[in-house]
């Protein structure tokens, strides 16, 4: 068997809806079921095989190649599988997904990974704003699974996160981890203004000395052995915080407006 391929045949002039094309939606259809799939983009419905070329029989190992970023919501509510992407996405990039692993060669428009509750989603390479973060009207953003980013990220990263791993290895814009409930984001780059903003609990680690708002409190120079574990359980993962070896940081607690129960860790 070979992976099931889909190839973008020319750039749609509108944004299309790709969340009907996981492996759970289509394990087990025939070729000719699946060609016939409606996508919408719009008001009006496309039949697969007008957009895609298909090719390959494995709907557990799916392709979509020559994407654009008028392609969204890859991989919405996956639970099982993988998807490869050759090329950019659009927008909702692993929204709501459970399970599974989704890799990105390319970038990723806004509100990536938001509401990701399992699974791995690799980014290699950058994403808009409101990476992991809620939608309007949720109250939640991330809530569960890994997501590493190779490249840089926008502003709102990890709005909302409830729980998860986030791993970035590049800069990330302003209010990093604003109003974060819990998990961890880590970021190797820098972090743009209000890094912690309104943050309530949970672990933004940096690797570079932030500019951080008045009501971030300063706890002093720390050696943390727990910092010890977090790395080594990162060994299996494809990022470069597997190499960090570190446990000094400087620790900082808040949002103190916001119950002050978050920390900030800068690596030293």
């Amino acid at each position: 068997m070979s992976a099931l391929t889909f190839t973008l045949k020319i750039q749609p002039r509108q944004r299309i809806d790709l969340s009907p094309l996981t492996p759970d939606n289509l394990v087990g259809k025939a070729a000719a079921d699946i060609a016939a799939m409606e996508l919408y983009s719009g008001r009006q419905k496309l039949r697969v095989d007008t957009v895609f070329d298909i090719a390959g029989d494995d709907a557990n190992d799916i392709v979509i190649a020559n994407s654009c970023n008028k392609l969204d919501f890859i991989g919405h509510d996956m639970k099982t599988g993988r998807i490869a992407v050759q090329g950019n996405a659009g927008s909702y990039f692993g929204f709501q997904m459970s399970g599974g692993e989704i890799i990105l060669h390319g970038n990723a428009d806004a509100f990536a990974a938001s509401g990701l509750s399992g699974g791995l989603i690799h980014i290699h390479g950058n994403v808009g704003d409101f990476l992991a973060a809620a939608i309007a009207g949720d109250k939640q953003g991330m809530k569960g699974g890994t997501v590493i980013v190779t490249g840089n990220a926008g502003e709102r990263v990890g709005d909302q996160m409830r729980r998860g791993l986030l791993l970035i290895e590049g800069n990330v814009g302003s209010y990093c981890a604003s109003r974060m409930l819990a998990g961890t984001i880590g970021v190797l780059g820098t972090v743009g203004e209000y890094a912690g903003y309104g943050m309530r609990r949970g672990t933004l680690l940096l690797s570079k000395n932030p500019v951080l708002h008045a009501t971030i409190q300063d706890c002093g120079l720390l050696t943390l052995p727990f910092l010890d574990l977090m790395f080594k359980s990162f060994s299996n993962l494809p990022t470069k915080f597997a190499k960090i070896g570190k446990n000094r940081v400087q620790r900082y607690a808040g949002d103190l407006a916001n119950d002050g129960k978050g920390e900030i860790l800068v690596l030293q």
